[in-house]
């Protein structure tokens, strides 16, 4: 029978309608991939930090390949790099039997590695680096990228995919911090938010309408804790009194509590509340292991790609995607930092208060250094007397986005992304570490000062500044 259709309501504050965005935790096979790339990835930068990176990863059963191009002066030892990842995300076991309750899918000690990896090819090199300077380097690729902000929360991200992430990722920390010992790797989140249209061009998150979690566990009241928890990974090996997994029903309860509730009391609103302000568990759709049992995970339930998951890597269906995957790629390839630029720069306008909601576009050409366009969208959220030309010329101002620039001013040749791998690359707190620093792309520009601008302050501002502008960009 065809579902019926939802009739969509209006209100005086606007359109009502529903949104839904997905997630998956580190072990998922894809996003397993996606960390062993970044970990080559950064593996190549601490000892080259010019490095040219396309590595690509895949995996299926007992097996981790990572494959692509790269040409770096570091001396990489690839196996010790996909078995320590493999173990921190927690794949300690695999047995080739898919009756079996103690396979957890890859196992970091047993698993083969092939590694089939060349350099990268002279003509891209000669088109794109060779004999230029930092800031002419060239794009690496041609291609299209966007970034994406609401002021729907504090962190200028749409709240179902905000939620849809943290969802997973407080599921591997209830998991490595031995709360809920019994779950494993694998892991996939859903959230379906209602929402309405305001008539400023803002959207409102109204209710928590429907939450899915599917996540790998051990087998219920029968896994035990010293041997599901027992030193091969990362986490710290139990040797307290033995316990057994919880009954399926206590688990789903559990993890009600300890990971959908606190994962809703993380997250802050633009009204200043908490997600949990919008939840009522008597009134959302809750659906935890909807399948039933989830023992069999990881490589061994599905067969994972690096770059499979790019809209889960972004805003979840919000904004727009250029196609372009990020993981194992160093900053010469605008796929990866001209899409963190463009969160950058949607971010910016957003939290200084120039609009609501915003997206913003660039694209390339191989070889060539500067953009060859920049589109803002702002869905008609634009404040005071701001037009979308003028935010248009006000990121011009503020930003460039030459690939060498964007190399510079975010920090881009640091070894720092294989913890953007998993989780989302946006809506993650910039911090320093170590001298580097984390999510950059994260700190917003104030650019408050051009809020009481007129359209025509700003023309004259970007006019006065037109041979400095031309170097940034094609044109006015």
């Amino acid at each position: 029978m065809a579902p019926k259709k939802q009739k969509v309501a209006a209100t005086e504050g606007g359109r009502i309608f529903m949104f839904s965005s997905e997630s998956v935790n580190e072990g998922h096979p894809d996003k397993l991939c996606d960390q062993v790339s970044d970990a080559v990835l950064d593996a190549c930068l601490t000892a080259d930090p010019y490095s040219k990176v396309a590595c690509e990863s895949a995996t299926k059963d007992n097996m981790v390949m990572v494959f692509g191009e790269i040409t770096t002066k570091a001396q990489l030892d690839y196996d010790k790099i996909v078995r320590n990842e493999v173990k921190k995300i927690g794949f300690d076991s695999f047995e080739d039997d898919l009756s079996s309750v103690k396979s957890k899918g890859l196992s970091c000690d047993t698993c083969e590695v092939l590694v089939r990896i060349n350099k990268q090819s002279p003509d891209i090199a000669g088109g794109v680096h060779v004999g230029k300077s930092d800031l002419d380097v060239g794009a690496g690729d041609q291609g299209i990228m966007f970034g994406y902000a609401s002021d729907e929360t504090e962190s200028c991200m749409p709240l179902t995919h905000l939620m849809a992430t943290k969802l997973g990722k407080t599921l591997t920390e209830v998991r490595k911090d031995g709360t809920c010992w019994w779950l494993r790797p694998d892991g996939k989140t859903q959230v379906t938010i209602k929402y309405q249209q305001n008539a400023d061009g803002s959207v409102e998150p109204l209710m928590i309408h429907t939450v899915v979690i599917s996540t790998q566990h051990a087998e219920p009241l029968k896994a035990k804790r010293t041997e599901e928890q027992n030193g091969k990974d990362f986490r710290k090996k139990y040797t307290g009194k033995q316990e057994l997994a919880p009954s399926m029903e206590e688990m789903n309860e559990q993890i009600h509590e300890k990971v959908v509730v606190a994962t809703l009391e993380s997250i802050t609103l633009k009204n200043g509340k908490t997600a949990l302000s919008l939840y009522k568990r008597e009134e959302c759709n809750l659906h935890i292991n909807p399948s039933g049992k989830f023992i069999i995970g990881g490589p061994q339930g599905d067969a994972g790609l690096t770059g499979r998951k790019i809209i889960i890597d972004t805003y979840g269906g919000w904004g727009a995607h250029g196609g372009g995957a990020f993981s194992g790629k160093d900053p010469t390839k605008v796929d990866r930092s001209a899409a963190y630029a463009c969160r950058w720069m949607a971010k910016s306008i957003v939290k200084s208060g120039l609009c609501k909601r915003a997206l913003v576009q660039l694209s390339y050409a191989i070889g060539v250094a500067k953009p060859l366009s920049l589109f803002v969208e702002t869905y008609g959220s634009e404040c005071g007397n701001l037009t979308p030309d003028a935010i248009t010329n006000i990121v011009k101002l503020e930003f460039d986005c030459r690939p060498g620039a964007l190399a510079r001013d975010l920090a881009l040749r640091e070894p720092k992304y294989n913890v953007t791998a998993a989780y989302c690359h946006f809506g993650r707190e910039p911090y320093t570490q170590d001298g580097k620093r984390y999510f950059s792309w994260e700190a917003a520009k104030d650019l408050s000062k051009f809020a009481t601008m007129s359209a025509a302050a700003i023309d004259k501002e970007l006019a006065s500044k037109k041979k400095d502008i031309l170097t940034k960009w094609v044109d006015l």
